[in-house]
């Protein structure tokens, strides 16, 4: 993929190791002035101060929120997400106020190591990429760049883009109002039904994520032979079919939540080809 030289995005924040502000550790947990002012109390009133200490490092709400990270890249698979990140961005800028006569709100990269916080809940390596719509924010922890590499078997500069373009392609959904439709269903229908419509969502982000690839490459000239191989395989190689043989042996289809590896690439390749938003409701598709 050709990204080098370009701007990137000025809405990245980086939470490096365990984030700044006051505080100890303690066994490698950092303890916040919030937490030493309740250590304080506890220990004033006759409490056990080690036992609430334990029941920290135990929960993830022991954890504060990260001081607000640096603010430029140092290394280059920061300054990678930032260029695709500000290629998003001149997409969906385009995209809303030509196709959809509206506005797009860029949404924000948390780029973290191990763990943080987030307004969806407590999210650690382990999540792997996400988008919160509560805070318009989009996670990530790099190593799961080298995940793809070794788990998926996706290496390659346009995996990693394609992850982070389906991650923007949810923020899109949630700036149409498609994302608060599909979750005002989640009490009204049973776990299968709900399933169901999570798979739709999914597609969808993974045909928007083509959609950006089709503008991105008439834009800014970024794909080099083999890339679109690169995006296609990471499509196929987290496809819930696949990842349930390979976890558990078999697949429980009305268990999927983001759609087979055959779906995931069917709908990005259809964004990638066609470029045109009118073809990405998944939600009327009879044939997923």
């Amino acid at each position: 993929m050709r990204w080098k030289g370009r701007q990137g995005s000025s809405n990245v924040e980086y939470r490096r190791g365990s984030g700044g502000g006051g505080g100890f550790r303690r066994n490698g947990t950092r303890i916040g002035l919030g937490t030493l002012v309740i250590f304080v109390v506890v220990l004033l009133l006759g409490g056990d101060p080690m036992q609430f200490l334990q029941q920290v490092q135990q929960s993830p709400a022991g954890y504060e929120q990260p001081a607000p990270g640096q603010s430029a890249p140092n290394s280059e698979l920061e300054q990678f997400v930032a260029v695709v990140l500000k290629d998003t961005e001149d997409v969906w800028d385009k995209l809303f106020q030509e196709q959809l006569n509206q506005r797009y709100r860029h949404p924000v990269l948390i780029v973290f190591e191990g763990q943080t916080r987030s307004a969806c809940g407590f999210a650690s390596a382990a999540t792997g990429p996400f988008y919160c719509p509560a805070d318009d924010k989009l996670y990530i922890d790099l190593s799961f760049y080298q995940q793809l590499k070794t788990r998926f078997g996706a290496p390659g500069d346009f995996a990693m883009a394609y992850v982070i373009a389906h991650e923007v392609g949810h923020h899109v959904q949630h700036l149409l109002g498609i994302t608060d439709q599909v979750h005002a269903q989640r009490r009204r229908i049973s776990e299968a039904e709900y399933n169901a419509l999570s798979v739709r969502l999914e597609l969808q982000a993974d045909f928007l994520a083509g959609v950006w690839a089709h503008h991105a490459q008439r834009m800014k000239n970024i794909l080099e032979q083999g890339d679109i191989e690169e995006a296609m395989q990471a499509a196929q190689a987290i496809g819930d079919d696949r990842l349930q043989m390979e976890a558990q042996g078999y697949v429980v289809p009305e268990s999927f939540t983001h759609g087979t590896s055959a779906q995931r690439l069917r709908w990005f390749r259809k964004g990638l080809e066609t470029g045109d938003l009118s073809q990405g409701d998944t939600f009327k598709a009879r044939n997923l």
